[in-house]
């Protein structure tokens, strides 16, 4: 049994989160926010149900979350299981057409199903969705680039298009969309896409009021490995004068904020 006085303490923290959170919760109210599930909380199964009843409170609410996730520990440990081995290049994953198959099915039917489910037994409507459905994404393919110039990723793409009619119709619903970011090309191939970089392109076509990255460091260094050069916000210029010198895993991230503001998004943030 937990002691009353324990749960008046934890009572009063409620309240007092709820009481500073009431200027936000005004302000977004009936807006969009795009939020790209990833890092720790992928894979772990408290964080993930932590992330679906704050989904589930910001619909709730009156706010419009859209979540748009990846699955790159899943993905990693299914090509494992049978016995393929993950490759990467210029810190994409290398995909072939039984890769492409692995991807396909663990990011709709594994993982967008079980936080769809998560969501919705914390009280919100979900519907699933990928770039296939109602030619919401249509890629194209990339290729990636060292220092040493182009390698071949095999299909990998980069959203070209974006068409949200399904997504806007999910939000009119009163539904969260939960959606995984393979696409199709014009021809129909199908192709792995960064869920950062999808996940911005769908920010600015549904013209939303902040693209949320989460991840699993606290942030972006100025000058990484110095811990404390931790920034707090940064500018499109600095931003954009800062890229060259990232690490690769923090690129797409940063190239997601990136785009997401010049396309009009008037805010984007990386968060733990």
């Amino acid at each position: 049994m937990i002691p009353a006085n324990t749960d008046q303490a934890l009572a009063r923290l409620k309240a007092e989160t709820l009481i500073e959170s009431l200027d936000w919760l005004r302000e977004f109210h009936g807006r969009i926010v795009v939020v790209k599930f990833g890092g720790n909380a992928m894979v772990d199964e408290q964080l993930q149900l932590a992330f679906a009843q704050d989904m589930a409170y910001l619909r709730f609410v009156g706010i419009k979350p859209v979540v748009v996730h990846g699955g790159g520990p899943q993905i990693t440990a299914r090509l494992a299981e049978i016995g393929i081995e993950s490759e990467f290049r210029a810190g994409m994953r290398y995909t072939d057409e039984k890769t492409m198959t692995v991807v396909r099915d663990v990011l709709r039917n594994t993982i967008s199903k079980n936080l769809a489910n998560l969501i919705e037994e914390s009280g919100a409507q979900t519907v699933v969705l990928s770039g296939e459905d109602d030619s919401l994404f249509r890629a194209v393919k990339v290729k990636g680039q060292t220092s040493e110039g182009e390698v071949d990723l095999g299909l990998v793409g980069e959203v070209k298009t974006v068409n949200p009619r399904a997504v806007l119709q999910a939000l009119d619903q009163g539904k969260v969309p939960v959606i995984s970011s393979v696409a199709p090309s014009n021809s129909g191939q199908l192709l792995n896409v960064n869920a950062d970089l999808a996940a911005s392109a769908l920010a600015i076509a549904l013209g939303a009021d902040k693209l949320m990255v989460l991840t699993d460091v606290p942030g972006l260094y100025a000058n990484w490995p110095e811990i404390d050069s931790l920034l707090s916000e940064i500018s499109v210029e600095e931003l954009t004068e800062l890229m060259p010198k990232l690490e690769s895993g923090m690129i797409p991230k940063m190239q997601a904020c990136l785009r997401a503001v010049q396309g009009g998004v008037p805010k984007a943030h990386i968060i733990d």
